[in-house]
Order: structure tokens, then sequence, then C-alpha cells
């Protein structure tokens, strides 16, 4: 093949003729370890509003990814075509390296391969070239990737011992799950006893785990396992889903009883210890019965000196142990990391709502005058019950913990209702509140707010707690993405944790929250995508300010947004940019469960302040206007008038330009709903950045109509183009240079579009040209001073 006929070659083109070849003929395997554009992360979700939709520019796949066994990457391929150099791949797949976490990259055009090594023998380049017939060899890579993870040759048996795959295909296990799994197991292969695996809520931890079980189990290095949960929901929801493949020789252990006759256990620790020593049943095997423990949730206690699971994990200390958190955080009085050590790895809410597993959020932060002021009764007022109320200031903190004020209750329940009502009033909503009867009463406001949503359906809201056997029997309902009902969960405790409720777009604090950890466990409730249910983004109302006193951007990421209405305010949150349990303090000052609280019916409360922070270009939280917040991304790309006009003059699509726009966080969505709607996307620009006077689309249409622009075309192009100016008038530019635009009225009685292009306006080059031409003619421009 001559050199012009290669570059006249696609990308994928080079790929079956002189990449894949090449690769193949070094001895890989293609039905084994050779895989093509596999999907790394699927790409950021951008939010608009109540709209949302995936940024699949920052899709990430890797053209060829090279397997010593299946599951076990060791090398990423980055194809090019021939009009591009040997090299010019290369950082692309180092980026790949980088998620993959292997040690080899390679780029190639077709003519040669370009090489990075990342673990180069002494005297070695790190980057180099070589011919195609020269691509290393499967066992070169393998010693080049054992090398750089840091495995012993002793340990490569287990280390490549197979995943679980379905018959049927199942789900296959994600970049950052393969890499939780292999880091685990390659620790248990190097004789480590205890290994932590930090993975943020919604990521996949009992897959990641159970495929951990499986490979250990099935290459005989432990034989009886233990997974321990503190919650029976947890447990169950293993069992049957993502366990099941263990069939037969795994168990639940209930009535007090460890049957010596199974290899994989499941249980609550409550079901083999307690306080009395009767209830230590874990006592009633040897110390050596289990080979392996795995609990979950490991931050809730289980490295405390004198917890319950601690007891356990000290009797069976010769086994190897795993602890799984969402929460990595150190705290003064439990460290999981000083008992199990540093994680292996750690796969993070913020990197996982960068690359698009985990939905991003929004904030509605709402203050309400007798939280923020303090209410101090006056004197000799009593409450419901007739008894006379303590003088002293109640505060945030006291609010149905102490004190109960029935009309701050309504106030939030029709708060929620507002919102729900603005955006989908069945849209699954938890409620946390401060303790059941809060809850209960939470239920009952809701009912009330809800009015005729309730009466239509008695199980529109219904409180899911611990003491309530009706609210519990609905709880695999509520979690149900096929059942509608209930649609709102009011409760205390019982949903903070291990609730798979992919469904949930909106959490509502109006509890008093003290730890960090039940913090992100309540926002994990929150942080799965079900993209068939229409679940992109969730929604935080927080009438607490917790989402002020527990930031944790390294882990967690910012918000997207968030929005403080005051009572009048919309309740939906403004567009944003579109980047992106254990003990708690409930029983303090005497406001427990069972409590006596103060109960007032006629104190009025209301809904103050207002206040919108969005994310900076540096990834901070700053307070400004939405007009400001635009200027300045404005600005940043085109610096003056004259360099956006020059841009947006010169692009053949103006819709390339707006979406560039949104990647700084700009929706113009936003910026028509506060200037006007009737302005274009063009004019809220200039207007905003630069101050010039906007004209309405409508204006715009009129000036070309006036102008004798359209006599050079004949009767029936000028048809079409007044027709088009008219969609641009009530729709704007993105229809206006959207080719199905023709297959709508008034185009439809002209012809069909392949009529209207080829017939009226000569090709589908001389159509686009009088686009371009009609785009000119809209967006003339005379700059005011």
């Amino acid at each position: 093949m001559s050199s012009k006929e290669k570059k006249e070659l696609s990308e994928t083109d080079v790929c079956r003729l002189f990449i894949t070849p090449a690769i193949t003929t070094a001895g890989w395997d293609p039905m084994k370890q050779i895989r093509q554009e596999v999907t790394l992360t699927p790409g950021p979700i951008i939010v608009r509003g109540n709209v949302s939709s995936r940024n699949k520019k920052k899709k990430k796949f890797a053209d060829y990814v090279l397997y010593w066994e299946p599951g076990v990457p060791v090398a990423v391929v980055e194809a090019k075509d021939n009009n591009h150099t040997v090299s010019h791949g290369i950082q692309q797949a180092l980026g790949y390296a980088e998620i993959l976490e292997v040690p080899s990259a390679f780029s190639s055009n077709g003519d040669a391969f370009a090489s990075h090594n990342k673990v180069p023998a002494t005297g070695e380049d790190i980057e180099t070239e070589f011919a195609l017939e020269a691509f290393p060899p499967p066992q070169d890579l393998w010693k080049r990737y054992k090398s750089f993870r840091g495995i012993e040759d002793q340990a490569e048996e287990l280390v490549v011992q197979p995943y679980y795959e379905a018959a049927s295909g199942g789900k296959e296990p994600r970049y950052y799950q393969v890499e939780a799994i292999n880091r685990t197991v390659e620790a248990v292969a190097s004789g480590q006893r205890r290994v932590l695996l930090v993975m943020a809520t919604g990521t996949g931890k009992t897959y990641t785990t159970f495929q951990i079980i499986w490979r250990l189990w099935k290459a005989g290095k432990v034989k009886r396992i233990l997974f321990l949960a503190d919650r029976n929901i947890l447990v169950d929801q293993t069992l049957v889903n993502d366990f099941k493949p263990f069939g037969s020789v795994m168990t639940k252990i209930k009535n007090r009883k460890i049957d010596p006759s199974y290899e994989i256990y499941l249980g609550l620790y409550q079901a083999i210890t307690g306080p009395d020593e009767e209830d230590k049943i874990f006592r009633n095997v040897s110390r050596e019965f289990f080979d392996m423990i795995v609990i979950d949730e490991c931050h809730r206690g289980s490295a405390a000196d004198d917890s319950a699971w601690r007891e356990i994990l000290d009797y069976f200390s010769g086994a190897v142990q795993v602890g799984l958190t969402a929460t990595p955080k150190e705290t003064e009085y439990v460290s999981n990391i000083t008992y199990f050590g540093e994680p292996v790895y750690t796969y993070s809410l913020k990197q996982g709502i960068e690359d698009g597993f985990l939905a991003p959020y929004k904030v509605v932060r709402i203050d309400i005058d007798k939280d923020i002021h303090g209410w101090t009764p006056p004197p000799g007022m009593k409450d419901d019950l007739g008894q006379e109320i303590e003088q002293r200031e109640y505060n945030q903190k006291d609010m149905d913990r102490i004190l109960v004020l029935n009309q701050r209750t309504k106030l939030v329940a029709n708060r929620v209702m507002q919102y729900l009502r603005a955006t989908d009033p069945y849209s699954k909503t938890i409620i946390f509140c401060q303790d059941i009867d809060h809850a209960e009463r939470m239920r009952v406001a809701i009912v009330n707010a809800a009015g005729q949503l309730a009466l239509d359906n008695p199980k529109y809201v219904m409180r899911i707690t611990g003491d309530s056997v009706e609210g519990k029997a609905e709880l695999d309902n509520f979690i149900d993405p096929e059942s509608k009902f209930p649609v709102i969960a009011t409760t205390s405790e019982l949903l903070t944790t291990g609730v798979d409720a992919k469904t949930c777009k909106l959490i509502v604090l109006d509890k008093t929250i003290s730890s960090m950890t039940i913090f992100k466990q309540i926002i994990g409730r929150g942080t799965r995508i079900d993209e068939e249910n229409n679940k992109w983004f969730f929604t935080i109302m927080d009438f607490k300010k917790a989402t002020a006193l527990f930031r944790d951007p390294d882990f967690d990421g910012e918000p997207v947004v968030i929005y403080e209405p005051g009572d009048d305010d919309d309740p939906v949150p403004p567009d944003p940019p579109p980047e992106e349990g254990d003990d708690d303090d409930d029983d303090d000052d005497g406001g427990g469960e069972g409590a006596i609280k103060i109960r007032v019916s006629n104190v009025p409360a209301i809904i103050i302040a207002e206040r919108i922070e969005y994310i900076g270009p540096d990834g901070t939280l700053i307070t400004e206007s939405y007009k400001d917040f635009t200027r300045k991304q404005i600005q940043s790309e085109y610096a003056s008038l004259d360099q956006f006009l020059y841009r947006w003059n010169g692009a053949k699509k103006k819709q390339a330009i707006i979406e560039e726009l949104e990647e700084y966080g700009i929706v113009l969505e936003n910026l028509a709903a506060e200037i006007g709607k009737e302005y274009g996307d063009f004019d809220l620009i200039c207007h905003i950045a630069y101050g010039q006077p906007p004209l309405t689309r409508q204006e715009r249409a009129y000036k070309v109509k006036k102008r004798d622009y359209f006599t050079k075309y004949g009767e029936q192009a000028r048809a079409v183009l007044t027709a088009l100016l008219d969609k641009y008038a009530d729709e704007g530019v993105g229809t206006l240079e959207s080719a199905k635009v023709l297959r709508l009225d008034p185009f439809k009685a002209m012809g069909t579009p392949v009529e209207i292009i080829n017939n009226i306006f000569g090709g589908k080059d001389k159509f686009d040209n009088a686009i371009q031409e009609l785009e000119q003619e809209l967006f003339k421009e005379e700059k005011t001073a």
C-alpha cells in the first residue's frame, strides 16, 4: 500500500489492517487478551435545572486494552489514523494507563509503535519507538506488570485466579471495581492479613466484595468466609443479589447458631454477639474456623477497642480481615485506618461524579427564622399541655429534640411539597427527622400538605422507622424502581445506611447531624444513577445547615449548586455549572427517643435568607450572582467583544460555541430566565459579558426581513428561509441549525427535507451556505461604546 493510500484510511481501517495484526502476531490471543473500544468512564452528568444529560465529550474509552488474563489488564494501546505521527496518541494512552494503573502505554498510526514504560530497567529509555513487527509478547508485559505492582512469583497463581462470569453474560466490573478487586487479592496474595477498601456509597461495594471472595475461595486460599453487616436488609439484599452464585454453600446465620456444614456465612454482628456471655456464639467455634472475615461499613465501630465487632475480629485474629467503608475519615475516637492500615484502594464520591458513575447533587439550603435567630417564649407562656415553658432561648439544635413547634413542621412539609410539585410529585423522597416522634409528625404534615395526592393513595407518604411494622413492610416497595408508592419516606435512622434506593431524587435533612460519617451515609442514599428511570442527579434540601458543616471536597467533591431560596422564591434551584450509620448525638441534652418534649402549636415560623453559591474556576464555592459568574467565565474564554464576535461569526455551527460555554458552567437557559426568555443566546452573551443592549429574537428576525437580503433567492428558497427565520424567532439558533427542523410544519408542505435541500437549494453545500449567510445577517452587530 502506498503512503498516499495509507493516509486516506480511517482510524478503524488502520486498526484492522496494521495494529491488530501486529498485536496478534506478537502472541496476544484475540479472544481472551485483546479488547477494543473499552469504555472506562461514561462521562459526567450535566445538570440543567430539573433536566440533565451526559457530557459525552468527557467519556473515556481506550482503543485497545491488553489483558494477561480476563480481568487483569496490563497495557493500553491508542490508535490514530496515518495523518498523525506514531507517538501522537501516547499522552492519551498514558491517561488511560493511569486510570487502569498499568505500566505499559502504546500509540500507533499504522507505521510503527511508540511505547511508554513506567518501570524501565537500568539504562533503558522510558519512551521508545519500534517497528510494527516488534510489539512485545504477553510474557514481557506481564513481567513488567508484576514489577510495577510488586507481585512476587509465589503470589502469581492467586493474582490470576479468574473472576466469576455469569453464563448469560452478566454485568461486567467497572474499571475501579477491577482495580479494587485486584489490589485486595494482590494484598492477600502477598501475605497481608488486614485490608481496608474505601469506596463511596453507590459504587458497588457488595459486588466488588463478592468477586474478591469468589476468587480467593475458588483458589483455595480461604475456605470458610464470614460476611458481617449491621443491618438485616444488607444481609438479605446480599444473599439474594450479588452473592447468589455461591448457592448451596452459603447460609445466613440465625437462631443464634453457626452451622459448620457451610462455607460462606452471612450474618448480623448482633446475631453472633451481645452484651452477655451466652450471646457470644462466635466462641462456639474454634478461632481457626473462619479463614476470612469481611466487615461491611467498617467505620461503624469495628475499629473501636470497645466495639462488639472488634471482639469478633480479635477472636478470629488469624483470619484475613477485609474492611469496607465509604467514609475513610479518621476521628478522635475511632480509626479504621489504625486497625486495618492504609487503604489498598480508594474510589471517592468526587471521582465517581467526575467519571459519571455517580449522580451529582444540588443543595437547596433553607433557613427558618426560629432556627437562625432562636426563640424565647414570652414570660408565663404555656405549651399545648398547659405546662409553663422554661424561660430560655431555644435554637436550631433544640428544634424537634426538646422543642416542637408545630408550625415549623408544617412549614417544612409545605416547602417539600412545593418543590415536588414544581418538579415531579412522584420523585422518591427521604425526609430524615430528629427521631421517631418527629418522623411521625412529619408524615402527618406531609399528608396534609400533599392534599389530593395523599387522598388518591394512602401510601403516598409512609413513616419507615424501626418501630413501625407497617412502614418497614413498605421498605421494599420504596426502594423498588417498579413500585410507584410510597413516594415519600419519613425516617430517623433506618434509611441512613445500606438501603439501595437508587431512584431517590430528593433527600430532606431536618435532623441535627453531628457525625461526618452519618452525613455521608445519608447523602449516599441519592448517589446512584438509574438511567432507565430518568434518575441522573439528586437534590438535598437542607433545613439544618448540615451541608455547611460537613464539607470534605477531596473525597466528596463539591455540590453542583447550593441554593437558599426566600419564602416567595421558586423552590427549584437555578441551573448549576455542568461539571459537576455510626452514633450521632441524638440523645444529648435530654432529646433522645421517648424524652418529654415541649409542644407548641401557635408559634409561627417563616423562611428567611437567600444565598446562591457556585463552583468557581478553581473548584471552590463562591458567593455571587449567576450573572457575575457568567460574565467572568465568558471573559476568561473571550477577553473582548471583538474576540467573541470573531469566533461567533467564524463558527459554522453557533451551537458548538454554546456547548463550549457549557463546559465552563454557563447554561444560557439560566440567563434567559433572569434577563428575559425572548432574548437569544447571542444577545444574552453580548449583554451579560460586554454590556451590549440586547435585541429580542423577534427584533433580529424582523431586521433581516426588512433588508433586501432575500432577493438573490428564488421564490421557494425565500419561503424556506423566511420560515426558518420565524423558527429562530420562536425557538432560537439551535432549531435553526438542526436538520430535523425541515421535517416540521410549515416545511412539510414544501417537500421532504431531501427535496427541499436538493430541488430548492441545489444540494447540501448550497443549503448549508444559505443557513450560514442567514446567520450572518441575523447577527450583524453594531457595537456600542
